[in-house]
């Protein structure tokens, strides 16, 4: 029994001794739970909103404030003319446009009745369905208050409309975001794992020993499982085309390009990891449980950014995955060009070359 009891007290001496598995079984626990609470949830807050106000009367007054006096809504400024309603949208500035109708606090006394159309950015639906329904609400209860006093009833007419999504099909959520899913774990995996095998089976000493320098060796990788991942991305839109009916109504050209852009991304990233590992099965835990939550949740495939706290929008910069989503919603379905994703092209380029810059660091730390 005596050494029954000693044999636990040295695994617990092991386990206090091991920083990694303190982290694992005390921090990152922790780290799940505040991550999920936070971002997991159906709610939407903060979601910016425009207003086109025709009367700027003292109805349309109480409206908006009545609308913005809750944390759904954050005030995004007044349009002035109808053709900047969908600029706006493409800029990615706004979720959702409030229009009041022309005379609408002389037509709701005078006819009892008014007009206000309701224009949602939907090209994600879930999204967009609860940011109108929301508005929706939040309008007819104001009119419940108003009509609680009066002797005919007011009547509002709510008109709502979708943007870039009319029909709210749910694939164009989920398209853009497994495109992005499986382009960074199959490009990251393939990578990773390709070299911590020629690690493991002496090839890769054979490469450091050539003549060739580690630019080389890492560019060598990229070309080759780049084209492989291109084949990938090609036959998921062709899917996501001819299966789901997605559209492409931007430059097909231009949306190559930005898909070339990421699985080079994604592949420089593989490769860093895989000069940080020395065993296959490490860079696969590493690229595909490192890699899958944050896309999951930190990328706005699912969950929208604008709902989570200030520090978690944050995190969410370092997500290659967040801007290349971005970028093919810009393309496949608001139909934009260069001009409206090029700081997001341009972060994804900062980003390849980075990893590509501390990949070649640790190939000459090795060679070294």
């Amino acid at each position: 029994m005596n050494l029954f009891k000693e044999l636990i007290k040295k695994e617990f001496y092991h386990i206090i001794r091991d920083p990694r598995t303190l982290l694992i079984i005390f921090i990152l626990p922790i780290i799940q739970i505040l991550l999920f609470g936070y971002v997991i949830t159906n709610e939407v807050k903060n979601a910016k909103v425009a207003i086109y106000d025709k009367s700027y009367d003292n109805v349309t007054r109480k409206l908006k404030s009545r609308l913005f006096a809750t944390d759904y809504f954050e005030y995004s400024g007044i349009i002035r003319s109808s053709e900047k309603i969908e600029e706006k949208f493409k800029k990615g500035e706004i979720k959702e446009v409030i229009v009041f109708g022309e005379k609408f606090s002389e037509k709701l006394h005078r006819e009892n009745q008014a007009d206000i159309q309701i224009i949602v950015d939907a090209s994600n639906p879930n999204t967009g369905r609860i940011i109108s329904n929301s508005t929706q609400a939040i309008i007819q209860n104001y009119v419940k208050e108003i009509n609680q006093n009066a002797e005919l009833p007011f009547r509002v007419n709510i008109i709502p409309s979708m943007l870039y999504n009319p029909e709210l099909k749910s694939a164009f959520m989920f398209v853009p975001g497994v495109m992005a899913l499986l382009l960074t774990l199959i490009s990251a995996l393939m990578t990773s794992i390709a070299i911590t095998r020629e690690k493991e089976t002496g090839t890769m000493e054979m490469l450091l020993v050539s003549p060739f320098k580690g630019g080389h060796i890492i560019a060598g990788k990229v070309i080759a499982y780049a084209l492989l991942s291109m084949i990938n991305a090609g036959g998921i839109l062709v899917l996501a085309n001819l299966v789901f009916e997605l559209p492409v109504n931007g430059s097909l050209i231009l949306l190559l390009l930005e898909c070339l852009l990421f699985v080079v991304t994604a592949l420089s990233l593989g490769i860093l990891i895989s000069t940080i590992t020395d065993k296959q099965r490490t860079a696969m835990m590493v690229s595909s449980v490192g890699l899958l939550m944050p896309t999951m949740l930190l990328s706005g495939f699912i969950f929208p950014i604008d709902n989570m706290p200030r520090i978690i929008q944050l995190l969410t910069n370092i997500v290659p995955a967040k801007w290349f989503i971005i970028i093919i919603k810009s393309i496949m379905f608001k139909g934009t060009g260069i001009q409206y994703y090029w700081m997001e092209t341009l972060i994804l380029i900062v980003m390849t070359t980075l990893f590509i810059i501390m990949s070649i660091r640790k190939f000459k730390d090795r060679l070294e």
